[in-house]
């Protein structure tokens, strides 16, 4: 099968497509044929050599991937060959290759209303979206969500859940951006190039994908037992931030994603369901992976970018 690897950290051109052998799967395993794998901030971190999650290269990246089952290992129950499924891996095994192999458990069936595309699109910025607004912050009607970078890969997808919550959900994104995130149910959006978002306020919940000096401001933004969550991951100090909240009585998180079947379940039925709607900003041929990690980089793409092998 084709792979997209690398043997030495650096930019986007360090990405090669090499030749692996097709994996076997275990018991309890599943192999899917990919059929789209999205790319992600985390993709080109880990590329770069900025985070070290896995070691030194070689690997294959990818997170995301929608598919079909090519294979089902022993004591799999839950699916077998030609059940179209969406999920998540963690490289050094990634899936920015032809098939992935995973754990039964790391895979859900595809909404048949949701094509492999979008569905690949779903699964980590989905369930950064959802267990950062459904499990920790627990959301209910009528309260105020204050979601930053809400037209990116995570924002626009927060922002959906918040509504399917029953939030009221206000926004930071760029001018360009604001007719989109109105249609996906936005009810309030700042233009953070020309506004002060600090303006606004008595916010219930912030979901942080920015982070930097938007975690101290954010928290001014919080009515008195609100909650900041910051979804950015590893790297940045957040030692102001946490002091700061916790002298005005305010709850700081720094959210790590946790692989979880029920949860792509409730991602899977809302999209099922036409609640939530993930955008695909371009879709790009598997070769061209270093091509989606340059305009990743950029912090301008709205949605997701997705590969097709």
């Amino acid at each position: 099968m084709r792979v997209i690897t690398q043997h030495s950290l650096g930019g986007p051109d360090v990405l090669e497509v090499a030749e692996a052998d097709r994996p076997t799967p275990g018991v309890g395993e599943v192999l899917v044929q990919v059929r789209a794998t999205a790319v992600n901030p985390a993709d080109w971190k880990v590329r770069s050599g900025h985070v070290t999650w896995f070691g030194a290269p070689p690997f294959v990246l990818g997170h995301d991937f929608s598919g079909v089952v090519a294979e089902v290992g022993g004591s799999v129950s839950r699916f077998r060959p030609g059940d179209e499924v969406f999920g998540w891996t963690t490289p050094p095994h990634g899936s920015n290759a032809e098939y992935v192999l995973v754990p039964e458990t790391a895979v859900v069936a595809k909404p048949a209303a949701v094509d492999h595309v979008h569905a690949a699109a779903l699964p980590i910025a989905g369930l950064t979206g959802w267990q950062a607004l459904v499990n920790i912050a627990q959301v209910r009607p009528g309260q105020r969500v204050l979601i930053h970078g809400a037209a990116g890969g995570v924002g626009h997808l927060a922002v959906q859940i918040a509504k399917a919550r029953g939030a009221h959900v206000t926004g930071t994104s760029r001018a360009v951006n604001h007719a989109f995130l109105r249609d996906l149910g936005a009810d309030e959006l700042i233009d953070y190039t020309t506004t002060d978002f600090t303006t606004v306020r008595k916010v219930d919940v912030v979901l942080d994908t920015i982070s930097n000096d938007y975690g101290p401001r954010s928290l001014r933004t919080l009515t008195p037992g609100g909650i900041l969550i910051d979804v950015v991951g590893v790297g940045i100090d957040r030692t102001a931030v946490k002091a700061q909240a916790e002298a005005a009585g305010l709850r700081f998180v720094e959210f790590y994603l946790e692989p979880s079947p029920a949860d792509l379940e409730g991602l899977a039925a809302l999209a099922g369901q036409g609640a939530l709607r993930p955008l695909v900003e371009e879709t790009l041929p598997l070769s061209d992976a270093a091509k989606a990690h340059e305009l990743s980089e950029t912090g301008h793409v709205r949605g997701k970018l997705v590969l097709v092998p």
